[in-house]
């Protein structure tokens, strides 16, 4: 297996300036904004720019949520392992809402699919964008694209990306990781 870094610590930072810039031009005072964190992995990115956002650029408060799309994923019920379900935490109401999907990686769409399915129970949202850090342009399933996006990065199929955040991993990073057993 074989790890080649794609971001660095400062070209993260960098990046999630440019993205809370975007937020901020398009949302001014996201008063009816909702950050939405797709668990588990998006809840790292959310948290980092709604911090960013109050304390940096002085956004007033931000409501921000964290979603869990486990069982509402369409392949759910395709493995032999558990699930294990992360916790939703959605605190108000999203009705007449702007929301905002917030995950670290855009693969092949399926999670968004799922999360705009699960969404719903909270609320029918007035509008729905989608921000990642990472877009794996090449790999879509389904016709899904993002409205702010970190890094497009082209990988194929026997390659992932895996994001580190300082919170969970102890470091910021990006890496493109290749399982040599699979290549030819």
């Amino acid at each position: 297996m074989t790890q080649k870094v794609l971001l660095n610590s400062k070209e993260v930072n960098i990046i999630l300036h440019r993205l809370a810039c975007q937020l901020i031009e398009k949302h001014l005072d996201f008063k009816d904004t909702i950050l939405v964190g797709i668990q588990p992995r998006g809840t790292f990115l959310a948290e980092r720019l709604k911090t960013m956002l109050e304390k940096e650029y002085n956004t007033p408060e931000i409501k921000l949520g964290y979603l869990d799309i486990t069982f509402f994923r369409d392949d759910f019920r395709r493995t032999d392992k558990p699930l294990e379900a992360n916790k939703t935490k959605i605190n108000f109401i999203v009705e007449n809402k702007k929301v905002i999907f917030i995950d670290d990686v855009l693969f092949t769409g399926r999670s968004i699919r799922s999360a705009l399915t699960a969404i719903q129970s909270f609320g029918r949202p007035s509008e729905i964008e989608l921000l990642v850090l990472i877009d794996r342009r090449f790999s879509r399933n389904l016709p899904i694209q993002p409205d702010y996006r970190g890094r497009q990065v082209d990988a194929i199929n026997n390659e992932k990306v895996k994001v580190n955040w300082k919170e969970n991993e102890g470091e910021d990073g990006v890496y493109l990781i290749t399982n040599e057993s699979v290549k030819n």
